[in-house]
């Protein structure tokens, strides 16, 4: 049986659709990311979850029970929030033993339980400490040790690491996904950002307009997005127009005269390919594949970048920094990549 399960789970606000009849499986352990852009509905699905926000229609389902007859204080879910919402005239372990206070557990007990949190986040040393008197990356764990410290049966963060500057939030990202394993609590996350739901996922829900473009793996998703939006949403990705044709041995994508088997079935007629920007290979001239000329390239450390016009249109490239010479702004090259790496669609550029 899965631990949760979303069933049309549907919020209307007037006439405006939030959510539309969203259908997700969760299964226990399991680390899900709902990500998609501001206003496509992610944050309120995960405050339908926590009791926050009532359904229109649609259910919840935790554990075989339904989650919608039980008060949010009864729900046994812990939550971390963007703002960290720590009480700022308490210290950090003052801060984590709140939940167990409320719950009435013995201060002995209940100091063991702290200590327990502050440790597995690495705290340990700023117990005594107060909010404001730690950085960003110490509140946000002081954050997670409080959620954690009541043994929820699911975690559900809402962007917690949005407030981070960057390498932080990659260090925190590293940390985040080591705490869940290690505890081994179903967490679902909102975030925006696209690299870290890939980073942290087991799989991510990509939403649009309050409604569920794709659930898949994040390498899946990436891969073999599911529709243009997943595509452009999820990093850089070229769209090339074509046409598929009938070929001797099948159906082939031709882009300018250089054709690509096809192993999915598309009509024939004009299509679009999508391919990212690291699965094209850059050659030499005279090389077979399809003919381009180097606009501009941008060393970026571990990968060049390089912007190329080619007759279907302007591609974009990731070289990585292998140390072999590179192709300079203007020379003439060849653009290729493997078939399977082209997902190809029916239909001509808007």
């Amino acid at each position: 049986m899965p631990f949760l399960v979303l069933e049309g789970l549907t919020k209307r606000y007037g006439d405006q659709l939030a959510v539309e009849s969203m259908d997700l499986t969760v299964e226990k352990g399991e680390f899900v990311s709902l990500l998609g852009p501001s206003g496509c509905g992610k944050t309120t699905t995960l405050q339908m979850i926590a009791g926050f926000v009532d359904p229109t229609a649609g259910g919840i389902i935790l554990e075989g029970r339904d989650l919608l007859a039980v008060r949010p204080s009864k729900r046994g879910l812990g939550i971390v929030f963007q703002s960290y919402a720590l009480f700022p005239h308490i210290t950090a372990a003052e801060n984590v033993a709140f939940g167990l206070e409320m719950r009435g557990i013995a201060k002995a007990e209940r100091d063991r339980q702290v200590d327990e949190a502050l440790a597995l986040v690495g705290l340990s040393a700023l117990a005594d400490r107060y909010p404001r008197r730690m950085s960003g990356g110490q509140q946000q764990r002081v954050a997670l040790a409080r959620a954690l410290v009541i043994k929820p049966s699911m975690l559900l963060l809402d962007e917690p690491l949005s407030n981070l500057d960057a390498k932080l939030r990659e260090e925190m990202q590293i940390e985040l996904r080591t705490i869940q394993r290690t505890v081994g609590t179903t967490t679902i996350l909102v975030t925006h950002d696209q690299s870290e739901a890939m980073a942290l996922s087991d799989r991510v829900v990509v939403m649009n307009k309050g409604r569920v473009e794709q659930i898949a793996r994040p390498e899946e998703a990436y891969s073999r997005p599911a529709s243009p939006f997943v595509a452009s949403f999820l990093g850089k990705t070229n769209v090339f127009s074509g046409e598929v044709v009938e070929g001797p041995d099948g159906a082939v994508f031709d882009l300018s005269g250089t054709r690509f088997k096809l192993s999915a079935r598309v009509p024939a007629g004009p299509a679009l390919a999508r391919v990212r920007p690291e699965r094209v290979t850059i050659a030499a001239a005279s090389a077979v594949g399809i003919r381009a000329k180097v606009r501009t390239r941008v060393f970026q450390g571990a990968h060049w970048l390089f912007q190329l016009d080619t007759p279907a249109g302007v591609a974009v490239v990731l070289a990585p920094n292998d140390g072999a010479s590179m192709p300079r702004e203007g020379e003439d090259v060849t653009l290729s990549w493997k078939p399977a790496d082209m997902s190809v669609s029916a239909g001509a550029a808007a």
